[in-house]
């Protein structure tokens, strides 16, 4: 059976600097990190095609010309067109970059240094239903917020406030988990309100219009740190297109 993915767009942004990765993998884009002998891009990718994703835009930034020579000689399961940022834009001018290449509604949207093992079509369908939402966030629980900063959601899904970081207390909560659903009317709307998603874009939403989509267990993994990609080895042992597929069965 077809999924509904087969028609939405993903855009992956995979345009960072890596600067706490490079003690670690030197100048090496973080979205090549090698993870069991494979770049981190590699994963992301075999996922989005058993999720039945079939078309991905991968917005670069530092070192592109490295991650074009990749997928040169990558033979991938799925099309994916590039689209390389004249500067570090951030996470909403990249997306306000891309936008040109994107036509579904709504977009798919990824982080290039998270792993979220989720059930995208659900999550989508989950995006249709909440006919106000302008975007869909994943919301993860995790033991532990402190990294992330943590994020409230109300007993009708949307999201009611964010919670800045705060490394002196420790909580167990929902956390942003780096995949959306954007509406292109929220698409439409970014160029002018700032750089960043996370910040400047998303807490300033109407209320009732940003929904969460819960993932109460999931395999989750930033990469961003020396301290959480030297877990990545084992978080994502023995995972391939079988096992993934399995998942959905």
């Amino acid at each position: 059976m077809k999924s509904a993915l087969a028609n939405i767009d993903a855009l992956i942004l995979a345009g960072g600097l890596g600067t706490r990765l490079a003690g670690v993998i030197g100048d090496i884009p973080k979205v090549l990190a090698p993870v069991n002998g494979r770049p981190f891009l590699d994963y992301q990718l075999e996922y989005l095609a058993c999720e039945g994703v079939s078309k991905v835009v991968l917005s670069l930034g530092y070192r592109a010309e490295v991650v074009l020579a990749h997928l040169a000689k990558t033979k991938s399961q799925i099309e994916v067109e590039t689209i390389v940022e004249p500067r570090p834009l951030g996470t909403a001018g990249a997306i306000a970059f891309a936008r040109p290449r994107l036509r579904s509604d709504p977009v798919l949207t990824l982080n290039g240094d998270t792993w979220l093992d989720l059930d995208l079509e659900a999550m989508l369908a989950e995006h249709y239903a909440s006919h106000e939402a302008l975007a869909t966030i994943s919301c993860v629980a995790v033991d532990d917020t402190r990294r992330y900063g943590g994020v409230k959601v109300s007993a009708d899904r949307t999201v009611s406030c964010f919670v800045e970081k705060d490394e002196s207390f420790s909580t167990a909560g929902l956390v942003n988990g780096g995949v959306y659903m954007l509406s292109a009317r929220l698409l439409n709307s970014l160029p002018g309100l700032g750089s960043s998603l996370e910040h400047d874009v998303l807490p300033h939403l109407s209320t009732g219009t940003l929904y969460a989509y819960l993932v109460p267990e999931a395999s989750f993994l930033d990469i961003g740190t020396p301290e959480s990609y030297a877990r990545a080895a084992a978080h994502l042992a023995g995972r391939n297109s079988k096992t993934i597929a399995e998942a959905r069965q």
